[in-house]
């Protein structure tokens, strides 16, 4: 079951890449579609069937042998896995069904070129790659799935080829995803040297020494567990696009608004948080990496919600919306609250696929146009499309009943799961306070930019192009069905993982499949999982590896974030409502307010609008310098020393000693005849002189 979850893509992909041209276009992408929807089934059967206490391990085939390293192609099963597997697959799939109506109308190709089918094959090859990421037993599969999805990626950014913008933005995500995976690299490279070996029941069995181990690296000394924690994370920056490695994020919109949604919404993005939560063990070990992750992810969050404020584009408004999402994933990871990361991780993968695909249908509707500022009053040209969308805005701002609960909160998925990482950043203290700031801050903007595309494209007057509002219409079923799967996970998603992922610590440890054996006290009474996590002279017995994740026996998170006060708990959906009613008194109450403000505050909304102008600070330090050594080198190196020197050859040194060559071919016996005694002489003289030198 296992091996057809995972190759079931790969073989969509060679269908649709080379079987087309003998069963046609349809056929190819109906196989591919179909063998998505059976691994997206299977994942589910897996997720509801598998013990989370048994963690399997089934070998492909023998990989890779050299000296020490030895690594097999394997699929490690536990309860993260799992997780990774329905989110991939399900979304997976839906979005194959939703392109079949999505690209059927596609404008940006000539009539009768043939696309579909390498579309088709990208979106299963992504799948495959992502796969292979999250089924990985050690770090090398795990980095080769993880190069897989960027090298999808960047065709599927690109696939409009013929659009400039299209390949300078593949080419963009490509290049800065290659500095986070240097980092990487060098981190799988020093887990090697400490541990001589890269399987993950190896690495998690040795953290506790690596923890302990002291190493040099660029002239300082620093702790190993510390070191590799930091270079891991800088690979997940660049994949999930945390704050100074985000800049390809939102010109990946570039690509069709189907890759979008699979993409950057819920699967390849999502990699680095699982990177993450999948090595806690070492994680665990580093405090000062936990914190950087804690800054770096606040400060994503923060800075993503600024910036989509004042966006027009409707996909870059979710894009940066993404980006801020990932920064609250981040946090949680990064004060050892794994289960709640991967909680907003699942409930995102509903409503932010759900908000692109519904994005998808507003472009379809209005010919492709997507500034939100043409848009208008179409709530009832596209009623499934605007309920859909309702749904996920409920459900990304965080709409639900606060301080309700009857065994699990009452709300949207957004409100459940956000509400979670709120919780825990309120209740780490120290940084978890910082935190806590800003992703209360990040929370009013994430209201107010998600209730201002609902108003600019729902309410309101029609706006821009006439033709295209009066010829508006919905979407076909084969789009608007991926939406409502979607919105069901969307509205329920939080309250039926919720006692899995964050109730307390005993659920998670049953779900996780973490012993609950509990090292006992000097009274020596036994005592629950729960009671031992709660504090007093216990302390949990699990060694790293055991489990999906590792809770060191210090961590308390989870308990300590369900004793926040009340208007903790609370603050979440008081911060929807103020985004709400700002957003409402801007584009419905007042829509010359906006306007008005971006006037007045000029210089912020142009700093906003310029997204903090990291595209230009990055042009000034890194690609102008980088064009300058190479024109140099071309004009300078290239151009004057080596074509120089070598026309300097050809045009002076060469001819001169044709010219002298050719004189001594006068073709007189007499010249020929003083040649050769010029020539004894010499040779007879230079015999001479050695021997008396003898």
């Amino acid at each position: 079951m296992l091996s057809t979850i995972l190759f079931a893509p790969l073989v969509g992909a060679l269908v649709c890449g080379f079987g087309w041209r003998f069963m046609g276009e349809k056929p190819a992408t109906v196989v591919a579609t179909a063998l998505l929807f059976l691994s997206a089934i299977l994942s589910w059967i897996v997720f509801l069937t598998h013990d989370p206490y048994n963690i399997e391990t089934v070998p492909i085939l023998a990989w890779i042998e050299s000296g020490s390293l030895a690594t097999e192609w394997s699929i490690r099963l536990d309860r993260l896995t799992s997780v990774m597997l329905i989110v991939v697959t399900t979304v997976s799939a839906l979005v194959h069904l939703y392109s079949f109506g999505y690209m059927d109308h596609d404008p940006q190709w000539r009539e009768g070129e043939v696309y579909k089918p390498r579309f088709f094959a990208y979106l299963s090859f992504f799948t495959f790659a992502m796969l292979m990421l999250v089924t990985a037993d050690n770090l090398l599969q795990l980095f080769f799935g993880w190069e897989g999805v960027g090298v999808a990626s960047y065709l599927l950014i690109g696939f409009y080829w013929r659009k400039p913008s299209a390949g300078a933005a593949a080419m963009k995500a490509f290049i800065v995803n290659r500095v986070g995976d240097f980092a990487f690299l060098l981190g799988i490279f020093t887990i090697f040297f400490l541990v001589d070996s890269i399987q993950f029941r190896d690495v998690f069995a040795a953290a506790p020494e690596i923890a302990a181990t002291e190493m040099t690296f660029l002239g300082l000394t620093v702790n190993a567990a510390e070191l590799i924690a930091v270079l891991l994370f800088l690979g997940a920056m660049g994949k999930s696009a945390q704050l100074g490695l985000h800049t390809w994020l939102p010109d990946a919109m570039e690509g069709p608004t189907p890759v979008s949604a699979l993409i950057h919404a819920a699967t390849m993005v999502t990699a680095g948080v699982f990177l993450v939560c999948r090595m806690s063990p070492i994680m665990e070990f580093a405090p000062m990496a936990m914190a950087f992750v804690v800054i770096v992810g606040a400060a994503t969050a923060f800075f993503a919600a600024t910036v989509g404020l004042v966006q027009n584009d409707i996909k870059r408004v979710i894009a940066y919306s993404t980006c801020s999402q990932l920064g609250y994933m981040f946090v949680a990871a990064g004060l050892g609250a794994y289960s709640v990361a991967m909680f907003h991780l699942l409930t995102h993968a509903f409503f932010k696929a759900m908000l692109f695909l519904g994005a998808g249908s507003v472009i379809h509707a209005m010919h492709h146009e997507q500034d939100l500022r043409n848009y208008g009053g179409l709530r009832k040209k596209i009623p499934y499309t605007f309920w859909a969308m309702l749904i996920g805005t409920l459900a990304i701002t965080g709409v639900g009943i606060p301080l309700l609960y009857v065994g699990f909160p009452i709300g949207f998925a957004g409100f459940v799961s956000k509400d979670a990482v709120i919780e825990v950043a309120y209740a780490g203290g120290g940084l978890g306070s910082f935190a806590f700031l800003a992703l209360s801050v990040a929370a009013i903007f994430t209201s107010f930019y998600s209730w201002r595309l609902m108003f600019l494209t729902f309410w309101g007057e029609p706006r821009g192009d006439k033709h295209a509002h009066e010829h508006a219409h919905e979407s076909p079923a084969v789009m608007t069905i991926p939406l409502g799967v979607l919105a069901v996970g969307s509205i329920f998603a939080g309250m039926v993982f919720y006692g899995s992922f964050f109730k307390d610590q005993a659920h998670i440890d049953e779900f996780f499949g973490i012993p609950t054996e509990i090292a006992a006290a000097a009274d020596g009474e036994a005592h629950s999982t729960e009671e031992a996590d709660h504090g007093g002279d216990h302390a949990r017995v699990q060694e790293p590896g055991e489990g999906a994740i590792f809770i060191g026996p210090e961590n308390h998170i989870i308990h300590e974030a369900h004793e926040v006060p009340a208007w903790v708990k609370a603050s979440p959906f008081v911060e929807m409502l103020i985004g709400l009613f700002v957003a409402w008194l801007f584009y419905i109450r007042s829509p010359g307010l906006p306007r008005a403000w971006a006037t007045n505050v000029a210089p912020l909304y142009q700093f906003l609008l310029n997204k903090w102008y990291f595209d230009e600070i990055y042009d000034w330090l890194f690609v102008r310098p980088a064009k300058f050594l190479g024109r140099f080198l071309w004009k300078r190196g290239d151009g004057n020393v080596i074509d120089g020197s070598i026309n300097g050859l050809a045009m002076g040194a060469v001819p001169t000693a044709t010219k002298w060559l050719n004189r001594a071919q006068s073709g007189y016996i007499f010249t020929y005849a003083f040649t050769m005694v010029i020539g004894l002489v010499l040779l007879i003289t230079w015999m001479t002189i050695g021997q008396g030198g003898q």
